[in-house]
């Protein structure tokens, strides 16, 4: 498994990362917990040691299972493993109207990291992020309070470095908060659809530099082409959500055109999605959702095969897909 840097961590971490929250079973259904530990070995037996999670996954379930199928890992300097504090409103994304009070009171950082740690069986959190980021809090009164206890969270060796996980489709959100040396990664929608980090974000994470770590590259599903106008999701899957109304149709129709592009150079939707993010050197590590050790071998089987060419990576421009069907 190839391995890049992770912005200024000193963590060489590889290219392909473990995205954590399907393992949360709570929006994510279908299935069980043991097909998610096969998917925790089976990215380990591939050379996979970036795994991200999150303290709302499942209210700390998707930390448990990867504190106790990646144990061995974690303690040896094998695995990374990055989650999240939780907004207090439990509001997504992160509303500038919102006050520091709301989302992260210094208190809640704290006892959210407390509970991380406890869920992982770690002494310190090797990247703890916030789980949204809006800049207008910067200009808070509060957020000095919750600063201070973000540095001193980091003084005790609790929390080893921070990041932020931007708001959906919206990474200017974040850029101020982000040039701030306490923060050293960058969690980001980039996918064929979603182009919007190209700009501010990754200059800044050339410059700084900074860790940016990619998350839903197949769109969800969208970009996998299985979402057909058809498709029934498990009860309760907040899938039926995001991809409500004519949602589906239209993923439909898109993933149609993009299979188009199919030839010797790649030979699924799947592996186009992914190389399409790898392909970029300001990525450090994408974390698609991984439930399956199945998904786990072809997420893998694709890295391996390398950046997309010029000329592939040229026809997919017409491709981006300026929309957000996140609720607001």
């Amino acid at each position: 498994m190839k391995k890049r840097a992770l912005g200024t961590t000193g963590h060489e971490v590889s290219e392909l990362g473990f995205g954590g929250w399907g393992l949360g079973a709570d929006m994510w259904r279908g299935v069980e917990d043991s097909e998610g530990c096969d998917a925790l070995r089976a990215a380990v037996e591939d050379g996979v040691t970036f795994f991200d999670t999150a303290l709302a996954y499942g209210r700390g379930h998707s930390e448990r299972l990867m504190g106790q199928v990646l144990r061995d890992e974690i303690r040896d300097g094998r695995a990374v493993v990055a989650t999240k504090v939780p907004p207090l409103n439990e509001e997504w994304p992160g509303h500038s109207s919102r006050s520091v009070a709301e989302v992260f009171p210094a208190r809640h950082i704290s006892a959210c990291t407390e509970e991380s740690l406890r869920n992982l069986g770690v002494d310190a959190l090797a990247v703890q992020q916030l789980h949204v980021w809006h800049d207008a809090w910067l200009d808070d009164p509060e957020w000095g309070a919750s600063y201070e206890r973000m540095a001193r969270l980091k003084e005790e060796g609790k929390v080893l470095h921070w990041g932020i996980s931007l708001n959906d489709h919206a990474p200017a959100t974040a850029l101020r908060a982000l040039a701030d040396p306490i923060f050293e990664t960058a969690q980001v929608i980039y996918n064929i659809y979603d182009r919007s980090p190209e700009g501010a974000l990754f200059d800044l994470a050339r410059t700084k530099p900074l860790g940016v770590i990619v998350r839903v590259p197949f769109d969800e599903g969208a970009l996998t082409g299985r979402i057909r106008s058809d498709t029934v999701f498990p009860a309760g899957d907040w899938r039926e959500l995001y991809f409500q109304g004519d949602r589906r149709a239209e993923a439909e129709r898109r993933a149609e055109a993009l299979a188009q592009l199919l030839d010797d150079e790649v030979e699924t939707l799947p592996e186009l999605a992914l190389r399409f993010v790898l392909s970029s050197a300001d990525v450090s590590t994408v974390i698609p959702g991984m439930r399956r050790a199945e998904h786990v071998r072809s997420n893998a089987a694709a890295s391996k095969k390398g950046p997309l060419s010029p000329g592939m990576l040229s026809q997919l421009e017409a491709h981006a897909w300026d929309k957000n069907w996140y609720p607001a």
